[in-house]
């Protein structure tokens, strides 16, 4: 049967040792995350998830999403109550401000939750996720009225969000949106338009829905300039914080799809539904954006999180399932044949995940500190570079870690043999259910795009020049370590191919704007595996400090040792095609394909 632990250690050691989040204290919410606090946390919601959010993973898989007759939804069996469970232990709320009822904890300490929660039933942990986002775009973009409307029940989770973009004739170009909205003159406006794909659109967990919907007012310019965002609610709210009549937004369908069963996917459709403006009129993608980011973010946890799944199982099966004997010669001469884990070739797929995990873990972890920081810290030159950095990396953690995500699941089921392409094991779900992470809230190509084309040149520079200076400090600081110094120059190697990289872009990319498009998933790649190595040459330097009695850090070492150098030399080979520019890329012509 397969299995789900919560990686408690592994989240421990980034949180303590590396980052290091008891240092922060003097930053608000950092004061009240002392090492105990965070360690029950972690505890608390690692068993959640496994004792109760993992059994229904296999449950929502099978059973789906209901619609009935009336345009309601009914979720998997289980998944109300677990909802429930999970709002009455307050965990919506660990990052949410006090003003909101929240406890003003790190949202990094709520992102180690999410990966718990999505590493156990992707499915399910989409509803609060997109919840949050929307959260958070009311809070940035909306009215003080908005706020007080939908806040509180959004914080707690009583009351779900959701975000709707997607129309048939319009998915990445935005600004082909149709929906249209049409000015009441007591401040309301009429939603009229379909929308497609709309995550948690209809389901039976919470009271009521919140839905923030792209539009056009009429009379609005044409393209993405021109559209609006609106505050939709499935229900409207009176005076008294009660609900009211049903609005005229309904769920017309659900998708069938590859994956996320237990995720009410919709086709929701708007007749003429009320709706008020949130922000100004014509700027919707502005305050969408900073959903859209946040989901992004999230989406990149996703990858990390089915693949620590799909590890788990396939390390079990893999210590397990007998099968021929090692190369060498018998292991286990008492049995018929030897554990498939003797075998190189399966050892190179579970050192491939579980380097990628720990790496991607601590990259997410980082980044998600700069977050923190964006909006805690008193200096503003630490807030410019938090703003730097969570520009810069949103699209690397996306597209990335989805990407590596995606191979670790593929490696898992073909670790199993025949018995991954069955469902007998489970494994293929993972699969399955981690697809979509590379394809919404932006393609990984158009998170490739966004990387070398908005956010490289962004005020000139000045993030990826502040990282190249970050990597420069830290090798100076530590090639002195002999224990460390195959990090250090495994790293050095990297950021000057990363480095290499940047200045082709810089000098081709903007004379011919197809290079920049035929280098850009190479030049995303290659900034992943160095990140990722940046942060382990960062863990394994706090391994060698800590290293003593707990074979912990040793581990940590092995398995880094192995990323730099089976993994990161990759990054030579991504230098090597992105130079290559656009030519073999556009030089067949169309109909030739």
């Amino acid at each position: 049967m397969p299995r789900y632990d919560a990686p408690i250690r592994d989240m421990k050691f980034i949180f303590h040792d590396v980052l290091a989040l008891q240092n922060y204290s003097n930053l608000d919410g950092f004061a009240d995350a002392t090492p105990d606090i965070v360690d029950q946390i972690l505890e608390t919601s690692g068993k959640f998830a496994s004792e109760v959010l993992f059994p229904l993973n296999k449950v929502g898989d099978k059973q789906g999403c209901k619609r009935a007759e009336d345009a309601s939804v009914k979720t998997p069996d289980g998944f109300p109550d677990a909802y429930k469970q999970f709002v009455e232990n307050g965990w919506p709320l660990l990052s949410k401000t006090p003003e909101m009822g929240g406890q003003g904890l790190p949202h990094t300490l709520s992102i180690a939750v999410s990966e718990m929660m999505s590493a156990a039933n992707m499915a399910f942990a989409m509803y609060p996720g997109l919840t949050s986002g929307a959260y958070e775009a009311l809070m940035a973009g909306g009215s003080d009225e908005q706020r007080q409307t939908y806040g509180p029940k959004m914080a707690t989770g009583e009351w779900a969000g959701t975000m709707n973009l997607t129309e048939p004739q319009c998915g990445t170009d935005l600004g082909l949106i149709k929906t249209k909205a049409v000015p009441q003159g007591d401040g309301s406006y009429k939603l009229s338009g379909q929308k497609i794909w709309i995550s948690g659109g209809e389901q039976d967990l919470t009271e009521n829905i919140v839905h923030l919907v792209l539009a056009r007012i009429e009379g609005a310019p044409e393209g993405i300039k021109g559209i609006s965002l609106f505050v939709v609610p499935k229900y409207f709210v009176n005076e008294d914080g009660s609900l009211g009549e049903r609005n005229k937004v309904s769920c017309g369908g659900l998708e069938e799809k590859m994956g996320i069963h237990g995720n009410a996917t919709c086709v929701m459709n708007y007749d003429e539904a009320t709706g008020w403006l949130v922000g100004d009129e014509h700027k919707g993608m502005r305050t969408m954006f900073i959903m859209m980011n946040e989901a992004r973010l999230g989406v990149g946890m996703q990858g990390l999180a089915q693949a620590e799944v799909a590890y788990q199982n396939a390390a079990d099966f893999a210590r397990e399932r007998l099968q021929s004997r090692a190369l060498s010669g018998p292991k286990a001469p008492e049995k018929p044949a030897d554990p498939i884990i003797v075998h190189p070739d399966v050892r190179r797929m579970l050192m491939d995940t579980r380097a990628f995990i720990e790496g991607a873990r601590m990259f997410s972890y980082w980044t998600a500190l700069h977050g923190d920081l964006l909006h805690k810290s008193p200096d503003e030159k630490v807030r410019e570079k938090a703003g730097d950095y969570m520009a810069l990396m949103t699209p690397v953690v996306k597209a990335f870690l989805t990407d590596r995500g995606l191979k670790a699941c593929n490696d898992a089921l073909q670790l199993h043999g025949g018995t991954g392409f069955t469902t007998e094991q489970g494994v293929e779900q993972y699969v399955r259910d981690v697809r979509i992470a590379l394809i919404y809230e932006g393609t990984n190509g158009i998170q490739a795009l966004d990387l070398v084309g908005r956010k490289l040149a962004a005020n000139g520079g000045r993030a990826v020049f502040t990282f190249f200076a970050e990597l420069d400090d830290f090798i100076a600081e530590n090639e002195g370590d002999e224990e460390l110094k195959p990090f250090i120059q495994a790293l050095s190697t990297a950021k000057g191919e990363l480095q290499e990289a940047t200045s082709w872009l810089m000098q081709n990319g903007m004379s011919d704007f197809n290079n920049a498009g035929a280098a850009s998933m190479d030049y995303l790649e290659l900034f992943g595996l160095t990140a990722l190595g940046f942060m382990w040459a960062k863990m394994a330097k706090t391994a060698i400090e800590k290293r003593g009695s707990d074979p912990f850090y040793d581990d940590k070492l092995v398995t880094g040792r192995y990323y730099i150098s089976r993994i990161l030399p990759e990054t030579s080979a991504h230098l090597a095609k992105l130079k290559t520019g656009a030519e073999p890329l556009m030089a067949l012509d169309a109909d030739r394909f």
